[in-house]
């Protein structure tokens, strides 16, 4: 019978090499630093387009690890409502994108303010609002029982669903999350960034809750990360890395849980993979400042809201190819309207054709 680490008697007293981890440490804090700095200098416009992006990756890549896709743009208006962005485009969002935003907004922008079991019922509710998850009905804003037998941590399509392994008794869940939420609140630590590798993989192994697990052990890693930074402006996404290293995300988990409580490779992965995260964020920001020299650039041309707010997609991800019917749809105006609209950018240099013509014709930035 497989043993787990919270079955082990030193649990919780995670252990690693410093030898190992230590330089890995110093290394992201550098580049936090840096990234600081390097933000500290941008105006307020682009500070504020670069942490819009950030949250909704943050946002739409920890629930796509779990294998759910929600609307980029929903998120996205969803995020820059309830930070006031006074933003061209919103689009109206489902209370299930709103409840994940608000998680994760509460977690980052208020991450001074105390872990307690009720606001993570709270954060548990937000996520899931309807009190279901799919089709099934779960324990929402409680800690899981075990109605349904031992809880299962898997990954997988429906079908073929992996178990990576069991989560204690639901009669554990009062006493272990006292104890988690206990040392989450203290600031008897060495460094904020371990602590998050360390509430990250704690919370996942307890698993309180029915679901959502993951994104709310995210969330909270997240929320120590700010708390390292001592600014709840967000410029890196940890859960977009995570979502590109999925596969080994759970194998490194899973190996973790039916070992020691020597955690080594779990914080050597996660410190590698904040790197990574510190790496993609010098690009974009460069997305966000190249955007910032095109609206210089053309700022004596006269753009009209409509191209405005196509041009603004386009750089932001458009999924797809542009044409005039998308065009159409998304700025709210005839086939007409949006082949002039198209037509005048093309004459502007803005835009130009792809080189597919005739009924896929299609458009991007020249």
């Amino acid at each position: 019978m497989t043993r787990y680490i919270y079955q082990l008697k030193q649990w919780p007293n995670f252990t690693w090499d410093n030898e190992k981890v230590l330089p890995l440490l110093s290394n992201v804090r550098h580049k936090q630093g840096l990234l600081k700095g390097y933000t500290d200098f941008l105006g307020f416009g682009l500070r504020s387009e670069t942490l819009l992006h950030t949250l909704t990756q943050d946002v739409l890549k920890s629930t796509e690890i779990e294998g759910e896709f929600l609307n980029t743009e929903q998120v996205r208006s969803s995020v820059a409502r309830r930070l006031g962005m006074d933003i061209a485009g919103l689009v109206p969002s489902d209370r299930n994108v709103d409840g994940v935003v608000e998680m994760m907004l509460d977690a980052t922008q208020n991450y001074d303010k105390p872990l307690t079991k009720n606001r993570l019922f709270g954060w548990h509710s937000s996520l899931f609002p309807s009190g279901r998850s799919g089709m099934h009905k779960i324990t929402v804003g409680n800690w899981r029982d075990n109605e349904k037998g031992p809880m299962q941590v898997v990954s997988g399509a429906m079908g073929k669903e992996r178990v990576h392994f069991e989560a204690p008794e639901s009669d554990r869940l009062e006493s272990e999350m006292k104890l988690f939420l206990d040392w989450f609140n203290s600031d008897d630590t060495p460094d904020f960034v371990l602590k998050s590798a360390i509430a990250h993989l704690w919370f996942v192994t307890v698993h309180p809750f029915d679901d959502g697990n993951g994104r709310i052990a995210r969330a909270l890693a997240d929320m120590l990360l700010v708390k390292a930074d001592g600014d709840n402006q967000r410029f890196y996404s940890m859960s977009a890395r995570i979502r590109l290293e999925r596969k080994v995300y759970y194998e490194i988990l899973e190996k973790t849980q039916s070992g020691t409580l020597d955690v080594t490779k779990w914080m050597q992965w996660y410190l590698h993979c904040l790197d990574s995260a510190l790496n993609t964020t010098d690009k974009s920001l460069k997305q966000v400042l190249y955007k910032a020299q095109f609206w210089d650039k053309y700022r004596e041309e006269s753009v009209n809201e409509r191209q405005r707010l196509i041009i603004n997609k386009l750089f932001d991800g458009f999924e797809g190819k542009l044409n005039t019917s998308k065009w159409a749809k998304l700025a709210k105006c005839s086939p007409d309207t949006a082949l002039r609209d198209i037509q005048s950018l093309m004459q502007k240099g803005i835009l130009k054709k792809e080189e597919a013509g005739g009924r896929s014709t299609s458009y991007v930035l020249k």
